[in-house]
């Protein structure tokens, strides 16, 4: 095989040979152009124009000579009998000023004026992805993607420009092919992508009124060409996935000291005549006293043959993934058209964890005639996923190592020690015994019919049905750790989802005076959801094989429940885009947004935006500077309103509850929420500046962006007295505050005639978030922790300063006077926590601010090479000077000598460290434990390398193909983390918000971070 590869490629050399052209390349004004790359087609042959512009290159009589140059389109002469070849290269204006969609049309980069950044086709391929937040990690200024762990089938969590609300919802809208998505983008096929917009300021989300409050996130899928042979793309890849690591627990001898620590911190661990063994010395007669060791027959046998079972290993495996998707493009004059199909496949790295997704898309545009236009985007998805609320990884942590999993016959021992809330975590992926199964089906749908009513005037009408079916089944054997023998139980719920959008959309577009250009577009718009749910719990499956498929057999049914939710949208909006002479710059629009979820006096808001630009490039006192390709000023303001509270809010709820009726008891209702008419929108209110830049015809390209944005009338639930019945209500209260600067650019470094290229990309992110003010204006909220002029998702809490030592024993006593059983004195190992207010104890007074969950600023890196077919790309993400709250170190790091736990550098009067205190076999967790779960969440991610190579044309002709790319790529092969390095954490970046305060746990509930390994085929026939 590899002889065979090594003949194909030496057949791009076969042409080689031939008689020297020479020539001179110049633009269209006839000065001459140096650096031209002049290459002869198919070959690696080629030469580069000298400061005259002159060339010189080997070329035969049947050869075609390219030339290209950064700003200028390329040309293709054939050499013929010619020794002497001049060409004048065209402008690029689309290489300086490309087109990018702005919602309800598309633009030339030079004459927009909001904050706009775009994805392209070809950095959304250059990583094998699952889903577009992975597209958009570290490749967009002021967007921050955070993943949510490594399980099959799981979303990056997005963010524009940082968090606004407390309640309303943070997350942006997505907008695909022009229709608003109801339910999530994880549905998406991303090879039909064919570019991704990011609207980030609210001159440029204005637009969407209410439903761009958070940011816009445009979609554009792949459509047919006017011209050109119908084309068939076959992408394809496979791979295997593995953990990154795994945690670092106790093995088990550690763990067997680390328990007698424990009991020898409170006196309990003596030899046969009852005196106390010092650490670092073994006793048989004193391992007998202690429970979890000599005192449990199953752990004796293990401590005697030195045993050492690491459960992850037992439960972790390489994964699998694969891709394969299938295009079809083409069209002429009057139709237009894409067909494609996908499958996606991710078998994880622990069993019962897999994702499949299966889809099917059909675009078309037909011109019936000259003024009328129709067309049609479909997608259907049907996908499976095994897991989502399982994590047999979780059981594998708290496993005592001493155990022992399987019997001489080779069967799982259900009970490996006398710990009644510990089973053997392989019981949990017996095929069978644990079932989460979720079905999903899904068609989204974008049908317009475009009339052009006179030149520039144009009717447009979009109708956008969107289809969710799901499934949700859920069984629990009898051995497992939840069922511990009992009844199985089992649950199923079926969601019923229907959304659509209804536009009419007018735009006019006029040139006057070949100087003045004006864009009208006026929209009416109404969406509609509606949202069904039926779901039923039950117990006592008489056979675990009926699963949760026949829950009418089942002796006890638990719970039945549905649920509809209904809500609807009715807006206009106005644009107008003014441009004189290409530059100077106008856009203003209003919005009017209606929300069924409001009340009858405030169900809309009115959200105008205006900006202003300036292409100082463009001014003849510019055009003396060679080397200015664009320089653009931008300035902007705007209002848009968020509609994100649950519908019915407006209403007083009321809720079922139980009556004694004589001596029956009987059921009724209550009211359970306090209605508010007057709840009304959401405003956050954005000034946006921008100085977009391009030098060295295009060598250098960029945005930089400066923003503030103020969110008041918060939707928030306002404390009330519990003596009134209730605790809360919604209202309009408080302020937020974001500010930032944004920096994103691409440099060409290198491009020679030989074939070589060098380019990068940068972006730099620095976001402060804060609140402004409460329900009480400028007072802080100590029990939801927050606090004035702080993130919103703030850490408060005590702060450790260390572990007492022996030598503060007189000190430590002060602040632990309740400590009577340490024989070292009272305190004497445990945690140091700051005395905030040198009162001489610690009380509630003396929690401080530890940190937040945003970074100081996070940035992304791409470089890419070229040479001769080959390429490489390698893409470096990474956040910096954020706080994470470590689940594994909250749930997994108790201390009490009970359960094994991760390895950390605990005290003892050997090793009198200040990282985490002794272990105590009378505590449950360590005293102001809290303190030990902050970290810094500082990283930096390798995130892809991707290395390929493109066969010549000459021999992906041979095997009747127009192109052909092989590739690899490793996903995520090192984390650079002190959390990962210090204290064997797996992911800062994994992270769950909890309900409540928003607080993002690091590690609980996910599963190790994983590294993929793919190999793959681009085709194009």
């Amino acid at each position: 095989m590899m002889l065979s590869l090594a003949i194909l490629i030496s057949w791009q050399f076969a042409d080689a040979q031939g008689r020297a052209v020479s020539g001179k390349v110049s633009d269209a004004g006839g000065n001459p152009l140096p650096g031209v790359s002049v290459t002869v087609k198919g070959t690696a042959q080629g030469a580069i124009s000298d400061a005259a512009g002159k060339f010189s290159v080997q070329a035969a009589n049947n050869a075609t000579l390219v030339f290209s140059y950064i700003g200028y389109k390329a040309q293709e002469v054939k050499v013929g009998s010619q020794n002497n070849i001049n060409v004048a290269l065209e402008e690029d204006a689309a290489a300086l000023s490309e087109v990018i969609v702005v919602g309800y049309g598309s633009q030339k980069k030079s004459q927009t004026t909001g904050a706009i950044s775009q994805v392209s086709a070809k950095q959304i391929t250059e990583m094998p992805i699952t889903n577009l937040g992975q597209a958009l990690q570290g490749r967009t200024a002021g967007v921050d993607v955070s993943q949510s762990g490594s399980k099959p089938g799981s979303t990056p969590k997005i963010l524009i420009r940082g968090r606004r609300s407390f309640n309303a919802g943070n997350d942006p809208l997505y907008v695909v092919d022009g229709i608003p998505l109801s339910a999530g983008y994880e549905d998406m096929n991303p090879s039909d992508i064919q570019s991704i917009e990011v609207l980030k300021d609210a001159t440029a989300t204005a637009i969407y009124g209410a439903r761009g409050a958070n940011g816009v996130v445009l979609v554009t899928t792949k459509r047919g060409a006017v011209k050109g042979k119908t084309v068939v793309t076959f992408d394809t890849y496979g791979g295997v996935s593995k953990p990154l690591d795994k945690i670092q627990l106790f093995n088990g001898a550690e763990f067997a000291e680390y328990v007698r620590e424990a009991y020898r911190a409170t006196n309990n661990y003596k030899d046969a005549n009852g005196n106390p063994v010092p650490t670092g010395v073994a006793d048989a007669a004193a391992d007998a006293k202690v429970a979890v060791l000599g005192g449990d027959p199953a752990v004796a046998a293990g401590l005697a043959a030195g045993r050492n079972t690491n459960y992850q290993d037992l439960i972790l495996h390489n994964g699998i993934m694969q891709n394969h998707s299938l295009g079809v493009q083409g069209g002429n004059d009057k139709t237009q058209f894409y067909i494609s199909g996908g499958f996606f496949q991710d078998k994880g790295i622990s069993d019962g964890l897999d994702y499949t997704r299966m889809s099917l898309r059909a675009n078309i545009d037909h011109n019936i005639n000259s003024w009328l236009k129709v067309g049609l985007s479909s997608y259907t998805m049907y996908s499976i996923r095994n897991g989502e609320n399982l994590n047999p990884y979780q059981f594998t942590i708290n496993q005592n190592p001493l155990g022992r999993p399987y019997d001489d016959n080779g069967n799982i021992i259900f009970s490996q020690t006398n710990d009644a809330l510990l089973t053997n975590p392989l019981a949990e992926i017996v095929p069978g015994a644990q079932v989460d199964n979720t079905k999903k089906y899904r068609i989204f749908n974008s049908l317009y019919t475009e009339f052009k009513i006179i030149e520039g005037l144009k009717y447009r009408i979009n109708f956008g049905p969107d289809f969710t079916l799901s499934r949700s089944g859920r069984f629990i054997g009898a051995a497992t750790n939840a069922r511990k023998y009992g009844d199985p139980t089992a649950s199923a719920s079926n969601n019923f989802g229907f959304n659509w959008t209804l536009e009419n959309v007018v735009t006019y577009n006029k040139t006057f005076a070949q100087k003045h250009n004006l864009g009208v577009t006026l929209l009416q718009s109404i969406q509609r959801d509606n949202f069904e749910r039926y779901s039923t719990d039950v117990q006592g499956i008489p056979a675990e094989t009926q699963q949760f498929y026949n829950l009418g057999n089942a002796s006890a049914v638990l719970a039945v429940g549905s649920f509809l939710s209904e809500w609807t949208i009715n807006s206009y909006m106005a644009r107008i885009n003014y441009d004189f002479n290409d530059k100077y710059l106008l856009t203003a629009t209003m919005r009017r947004d209606g929300s069924s979820r409001f009340g009858e006096n405030t169900k809309y808001g009115n959200f105008p935006g205006i900006a202003l630009g300036w292409n100082i490039s463009n001014e003849a006192f510019m055009k003396q500077i060679p080397w200015l390709d664009l320089l653009k000023l931008r300035a902007g303001w705007g209002k848009v309103g968020n509609q994100g509270v649950a519908p019915y809010q407006t209403q007083g709820l009321l809720s079922r509850t139980v009556y004694a009726w004589g001596n029956t008891a009987a059921y009724g209702y209550r009211p359970n929420t306090i209605g508010n008419p007057d709840l009304k929108w959401e405003t956050s209110a954005t000034a946006n500046i921008g100085l977009d830049f391009s030098f060295l015809r295009g060598k250098i390209q960029g945005s930089l962006e400066l923003y503030e944005t103020n969110t008041t009338d918060l939707l928030l639930s306002d404390q009330l007295p519990g003596s009134i019945g209730f605790s809360a209500v919604t209202r309009n209260v408080g302020q937020t505050r974001n500010k930032g600067i944004e920096l994103g650019f691409t440099t060409v470094n290198v491009n020679t005639a030989g074939g070589f290229k060098w380019t990068t990309d940068f972006t730099f992110t620095k976001n402060k978030e804060e609140i402004v003010s409460l329900y009480n204006g400028k007072v802080d909220d100590l029990g939801n922790r927050w606090f004035i002029g702080q993130p919103l998702n703030s850490y408060y809490d005590y702060k450790k300063v260390g572990i007492w030592q022996l030598n503060e024993k007189e000190e430590a006593a002060k602040f632990y006077p309740g400590d009577k059983a340490n024989p070292l004195g009272a305190g004497v190992g445990q945690v140091k926590v700051q005395d905030t207010n040198g009162d001489g104890a610690i009380t509630a007074a003396d929690r401080v601010l530890l940190g937040s969950d945003i970074p100081n600023f996070s940035a992304g890196f791409t470089t890419r090479f070229s040479y001769k077919g080959f390429d490489l790309s390698a893409f470096l993400f990474g956040r910096f000077g954020n706080m994470i709250v470590s689940g594994f170190h909250q749930n997994n790091n108790a201390l009490a000598g009970r359960y094994q736990q991760i390895k950390v550098d605990y005290w003892t009067p050997n090793n009198p460290t200040n990282e985490f205190p002794r272990p105590f076999s009378t505590q449950e967790f360590p005293q102001y434990n809290t303190t030990l779960i902050y970290f810094d969440g500082t990283f930096v991610k390798l995130r892809n390398i991707n290395f390929g190579y493109t066969f010549p044309q000459s021999v992906a002709k041979k095997l009747g193909m127009e192109s052909l790319r092989l590739f690899s790529s490793i996903q995520q092969p090192k984390i650079w983390s002190e959390y990962r390095s210090k204290y064997n954490g797996i992911d800062p970046e994994a992270t769950i918000t909890s309900a409540g305060n928003g607080t993002t746990n690091v590690g609980a509930g996910v599963t190790p971070a994983t590294s993929v390994t793919t190999v793959g085929l681009n085709i194009r026939f």
